[in-house]
């Protein structure tokens, strides 16, 4: 496996999808939180019944807490 690491995901986490990662991360033993966000992504690409996002969809329309729970949104 290829481990070289030349591009970088910047990505905007709410407080509590923060916390549930870190959670995740020290009950997992994850080395860091690179590892686990990679490890994360691994375990969802590796899973059946993923929806395909349609051509509409805007980025807050997804979260790592399902729901958008600890996400302040104007749409409600």
């Amino acid at each position: 496996m290829n481990r070289s690491r030349d591009e970088r995901l910047q990505i905007m986490l709410s407080p509590a999808e923060r916390k549930a990662i870190d959670d995740w991360r020290f009950s997992a033993r994850m080395p860091s939180r690179a590892a686990a966000v990679r490890e994360l992504l691994r375990r969802g690409l590796l899973a059946e019944g993923f929806d395909i996002a349609e051509d509409s969809s805007r980025s807050n329309d997804f979260g790592v807490l399902g729901n958008q729970q600890g996400i302040a949104s104007g749409d409600d």
